[in-house]
């Protein structure tokens, strides 16, 4: 049983690498999902900053099903994104969400056809490819940071954040382009 036990944490500790690159990564990240997105699926899905998927997939947090708890930030990322009750109800049933639900009750941004889904996941990676890169590092660690940390702290880094994005070439660009009444080129 050591040997065992010794192993499947090994395994988390490997898992944990990449949800930690994930979640901490400068860009903004967006899941795709068109099938099933259960247990540590789902919580790699949740590790993204946005998740687009077909009407066809399935969400769920599986492990009680299986004598598990969650892993893979599940139960850091899931309370964040649909609430502490919600969460609790998804990780206590084990239950299998259609993609509809996930949409009502957040856990997905968009939901597609699957004929529609690389297309409207590319057009949206495109449109956010369009905006300041710096300021979108910024924008996610602050919004990352906001639920673990109190309103003044928030204020803290939000002032600091935006002294930086004053002073940078993506706030110059994006005023030149108001006052020019074009798109600006970041």
């Amino acid at each position: 049983p050591g040997s065992a036990a010794a192993d499947g944490r090994a395994r988390v500790i490997t898992l944990n690498r990449l949800v930690t690159r994930l979640v901490e990564f400068p860009r903004p990240v967006i899941a795709m999902v068109d099938g099933f997105a259960v247990g540590a699926g789902c919580n790699l899905a949740l590790c993204c900053d946005l998740i687009v998927a077909s009407d066809r997939a399935r969400f769920g947090e599986v492990f009680a099903k299986i004598g598990l708890v969650p892993d893979g930030g599940g139960s850091w990322l899931l309370p964040r994104v649909v609430g502490l009750a919600r969460a609790k109800e998804l990780i206590f049933t084990a239950d299998i969400i259609d993609a509809a639900e996930a949409a009502r009750i957040g856990l997905v941004n968009r939901v597609v056809p699957p004929a529609e889904l690389a297309a409207t996941t590319r057009a949206l990676a495109e449109r956010i490819a369009q905006g300041p890169p710096r300021v979108l590092a910024m924008a996610k660690h602050m919004v990352n940071r906001a639920a673990s940390t109190d309103l003044t702290a928030a204020l803290d880094v939000e002032a600091f954040s935006q002294a930086i994005a004053t002073t940078g070439d993506e706030h110059r660009e994006g005023l030149a382009a108001f006052f020019e009444k074009r798109s600006p080129q970041f």
